[in-house]
C-alpha cells in the first residue's frame, strides 16, 4: 500500500505537465479570426424595377443538309430490280409448269426425227441464273387462244432451240399449230410433225 500510496502523486504531476503542455501548444498554433473590415461597402440603389435584359439569339449559319436522294435511289432501285426479277422468274415457273409445255416435251421426246439429231434423254436446257430451271420465252394465252413459245433443248449429242406457235381461230374449235420445229445448234432444221401434237 505504501508504494502505491507514495507513487499515485508522481503520475498526477506527469498528467498535469502534459494537460499544460497541450493546452499551450493548441493556444499557439489556433488562428485569430480577420477583424472586420473598417469602411462598409457602398450602397447601390436603384429608381425602378430591375427589367429582364432583351436576350439575342446567336447568329449562327446552319449546318449544310445532307442529300437523301442518292440512297433513296439507290433502294428504289434496288427493289424496283428485285421486284422485276420476281415478276420474271414467277412468269417464267408458270409457263414451264403449264400442260402445254409438258405435251409439247413429251411429243419431242417420242419423236425418231429428233432423236436422230439431238440423241437421247432430250430435256430443257437449264440456265444457271434460274437455278437450274430452263427459261421459256413466249407466252401462254390459252383464253385469247395464241400460244408462242421457243427455248432450248438438248439431248445427249448436242443441243438446239425449240420453237412453237399455235392459235385458235375462232371461241370453242381446236387449236391449230402453225409452227413445231427444232433448230440444232448445227443448222439443222428438224419438223415435228403436227400430227404427233
Amino acid at each position: 500500500m505504501s508504494t502505491v500510496s507514495t507513487a499515485l502523486p508522481g503520475i498526477w504531476r506527469s498528467c498535469r505537465i502534459s494537460a499544460r503542455q497541450t493546452a499551450r501548444t493548441f493556444a499557439t498554433t489556433t488562428e485569430l479570426p480577420r477583424p472586420p473590415p473598417k469602411d462598409s461597402p457602398p450602397t447601390e440603389t436603384f429608381s425602378s424595377p430591375s427589367k429582364p435584359r432583351p436576350y439575342q439569339r446567336p447568329q449562327r449559319d446552319l449546318p449544310p443538309l445532307q442529300r437523301k436522294w442518292p440512297i433513296v435511289l439507290v433502294f428504289g432501285s434496288v427493289g424496283v430490280g428485285a421486284w422485276v426479277a420476281f415478276l420474271t422468274w414467277s412468269h417464267n415457273q408458270e409457263r414451264l409448269s403449264s400442260s402445254v409445255v409438258r405435251q409439247i416435251m413429251e411429243t419431242v421426246r417420242e419423236s425418231p426425227e429428233l432423236s436422230e439429231v439431238l440423241g437421247e434423254a432430250i430435256r430443257p436446257e437449264p440456265v444457271w441464273w434460274l437455278n437450274g430451271d430452263p427459261w421459256i420465252n413466249g407466252a401462254i394465252h390459252l383464253m385469247q387462244g395464241n400460244i408462242d413459245l421457243s427455248f432450248r433443248v438438248k439431248g445427249h449429242k448436242r443441243a438446239g432451240t425449240l420453237y412453237f406457235t399455235s392459235i385458235r381461230k375462232a371461241k370453242g374449235e381446236l387449236f391449230t399449230i402453225l409452227r413445231f420445229k427444232v433448230i440444232g445448234d448445227d443448222g439443222t432444221i428438224v419438223n415435228v410433225p403436227a400430227k404427233s401434237l
